[in-house]
C-alpha cells in the first residue's frame, strides 16, 4: 500500500486548531468554545486534519459530506458530531457552510488526565470511527445541550483561576453524560454497521488500555493477528488513513493511559510503568519523555 499524497495535517493543541481554521485564538490552553457562525466566511479548508484533540459539536445548516477516516460522515438526519483523539477526517470541496450556526468544543486529553472523566471518556462510543452518522436530536434534547454549553461559556470566559479546570470538567462531564444518553437512545435501536478495519483497530487499542490490570505492551503483532491481517499491510493501512503506522498509534495511547495513571492513582513510577508492561521502568521514563518532553516524575508534578 503507497503512502497517501496529501498525508494529514496534524493539529496537536488547542492553538494548533483554531490557527489552522482561522478562528478566535482560545481563551483557555486546553479548551476553546466556537460558534460556528465564525466558519461561514472563512476560506474553505479541505486538507485532511488529523488532531489530537477531541471535538464535540452542534451543527446547523451544513451542506455537504465531510470525509471521516475512510468513509464519509452522514449529517442528513443529525447535528450533533464527534471526533476524537488521532483521528483524520476532511471537507468536501463543495462543502456549503453559508447558513451554517451552532457550536463546537474542542478540547485536549490532557485536560481531563487527573480527573475520572479522563477514564470515562475512554468507554464513549460516539468518539469511535464506527459511529459514523450524526446524532439526531429532538428538539428538547437540543436546547439541553444548548443550556449547558451557555453555562460552560461563562465559566470559559472568566479570567483563568484555581478553579477553573476543575469547574470546566465538571461542566464537560454533564454536558458528555447527557450526550451519551442521547446517543443511546438513538443507536442502539438501530442496526450497527459493519466495522472496517481501521474502526476494529481502534477498538482493540482502546479496549487494551482501558483494564485496569498489569497487561504486557502490545505489540504490532498482537493487533495484525486479532485482525487477521499482515503487519506490514496493518501499519501501511494506518499511515496511508492517518499518518502514523501501528506502533506510533500504540505509543500514544500508551502514553496517555500513563498520564491517567500518572495523575489519578497515587501509584509509583515504578508501578505505574510495570502496569503497563514495561519489564524495566527506565524503558517507560525514556520513552514518555521522548513524547512528551518530561519525565513522568515531572508530568506528576506539573499536574497537568
Amino acid at each position: 500500500m503507497k503512502p497517501a499524497a496529501n498525508a494529514p495535517r496534524v493539529l496537536s493543541t488547542v492553538t494548533d486548531y483554531t490557527r489552522f481554521y482561522g478562528l478566535p485564538a482560545p481563551m483557555h490552553p486546553l479548551l476553546t468554545l466556537i460558534d460556528m457562525a465564525h466558519a461561514r466566511t472563512l476560506p474553505a479548508v479541505t486538507t485532511p486534519i488529523r488532531q489530537q484533540l477531541y471535538t464535540m459539536a452542534l451543527k446547523r445548516g451544513l451542506k455537504g459530506t465531510i470525509l471521516y477516516g475512510r468513509q464519509s460522515y452522514d449529517f442528513h438526519e443529525g447535528v450533533l458530531f464527534f471526533v476524537g483523539p488521532g483521528q483524520v477526517f476532511a471537507a468536501d470541496p463543495d462543502l456549503d457552510v453559508s447558513g451554517l450556526e451552532g457550536w463546537m468544543l474542542v478540547f485536549h486529553p490532557d485536560l481531563l488526565h487527573k480527573y475520572p472523566l479522563g477514564r470515562k471518556i475512554l468507554s464513549y462510543g460516539f468518539f469511535s470511527y464506527q459511529a459514523h452518522e450524526a446524532l439526531h436530536l429532538s428538539g428538547q434534547e437540543e436546547a439541553r445541550l444548548d443550556d449547558l454549553l451557555r453555562s460552560m461559556r461563562q465559566e470559559y470566559e472568566q479570567p483563568i483561576d484555581a478553579f477553573s479546570q476543575e469547574v470546566l470538567v465538571a461542566q464537560l462531564d454533564v454536558l458528555l453524560s447527557y450526550a451519551n444518553r442521547f446517543y443511546h437512545r438513538q443507536f442502539l435501536t438501530r442496526r450497527t454497521a459493519e466495522h472496517d478495519l481501521l474502526a476494529r483497530f481502534e477498538e482493540l487499542l482502546r479496549g487494551y488500555f482501558a483494564q485496569d490490570k498489569e497487561q504486557p505492551l502490545p505489540t504490532v503483532q498482537h493487533f495484525a493477528d486479532a485482525l487477521h491481517v499482515s503487519p506490514a499491510y496493518l501499519s501501511d493501512m494506518l499511515r496511508t488513513l492517518t499518518g502514523q503506522n501501528t506502533q506510533q498509534h500504540i505509543h500514544q495511547a500508551l502514553i496517555e493511559k500513563a498520564k491517567v495513571l500518572l495523575l489519578g492513582t497515587s501509584q509509583s513510577i515504578n508501578e505505574t510503568a510495570y502496569q503497563l508492561g514495561f519489564e524495566y521502568p527506565q524503558y517507560f521514563t525514556r520513552l514518555f519523555k521522548s513524547k512528551t518532553g518530561l519525565t513522568p516524575a515531572a508530568f506528576r508534578l506539573s499536574g497537568q
